[in-house]
């Protein structure tokens, strides 16, 4: 067991290693041409000087709590949402025969597609964006739901019956347990693609946000900041997918 840690640490480590000798690569190659140089400062040398100004200034502090606030929203609505739709689709054939087709075309939608729409019909941009993310979550959930849900052995059900279970004791006792591990794996899902989703939906229309912390230091040529809130970016979502990944071996049957 504790092999089995070293040895992912150390290929982890190597791993990395490789990827920021090719960061260093590019921002040499940036560095050396001259019709390149003004992008220089995307290499590691400038990035890591910027590191101390821009947490300093809480700049990266304040714009992951606003992005975050609204990934959680929009998860959470995408949560109470889709879970419902999935027990349906798993639960019955006739609604999950309607709709079916309408929500797999609804799925191939990008979500940002939406905006136009999201901005219309909401009041402001801070909602127009939390829809965006719903949208964008709310799939992967109810399909990964549904899936676990007909998986399920039919007999369960009959049994629950025969024993005079109600429709909350088979939800509580048989439905959500024998589908935590697909839920959770939906949730995994939607949240590697909310986060992807969040940042270009930041672009435009407010002012904070990590999306914003792009938009506003590529439009003042600080390509170091922008090189930062890059990795900003990138560590959160990979601390997100660790605990939904964690969450998955805690809560899931199948590993226990």
């Amino acid at each position: 067991m504790f092999g089995a840690i070293i040895a992912r640490a150390f290929y982890s480590l190597v791993g990395l290693s490789i990827l920021f000798g090719l960061w260093w690569y590019g921002g040499w190659l940036l560095e050396s041409n001259p019709a390149t140089m003004g992008f220089a400062d995307f290499g590691p040398g400038p990035t890591y000087d910027a590191i101390p100004y821009l947490f300093g200034e809480g700049i990266i502090q304040e714009a992951s709590i606003t992005s975050g606030s609204r990934l959680g929203i929009g998860l959470l609505l995408a949560i109470v949402t889709g879970i419902p739709i999935g027990i349906l689709m798993g639960r019955s054939k006739v609604f999950k025969k309607l709709s079916n087709t309408p929500f797999q075309f609804l799925r191939m939608v990008s979500p940002l597609s939406w905006e136009p729409i999201a901005v219309i019909a909401l009041p402001t941009w801070n909602q127009a964006i939390i829809f965006l993310i719903s949208m964008a979550a709310v799939w992967p959930i109810a399909f990964a739901t549904a899936a676990g849900l007909a998986k399920l052995d039919p007999a369960w059900f009959k049994v629950a019956r025969n024993l005079g279970a109600t429709w909350l004791d088979v939800l509580k006792e048989i439905i959500l347990p024998a589908i935590a591990f697909d839920v959770l794996t939906g949730i995994r899902l939607a949240l590697g693609v909310a986060w992807i989703v969040i940042v270009p939906a930041e672009f435009l229309g407010i002012t904070s946000g990590l999306g914003y912390t792009i938009q506003d230091s590529r439009e003042n040529l600080d390509y170091a900041s922008l090189a930062v809130t890059i990795l900003v970016i990138g560590v959160i979502g990979f601390l997100m997918d660790g605990i939904c990944l964690a969450a998955i071996k805690r809560f899931s049957w199948h590993h226990k």
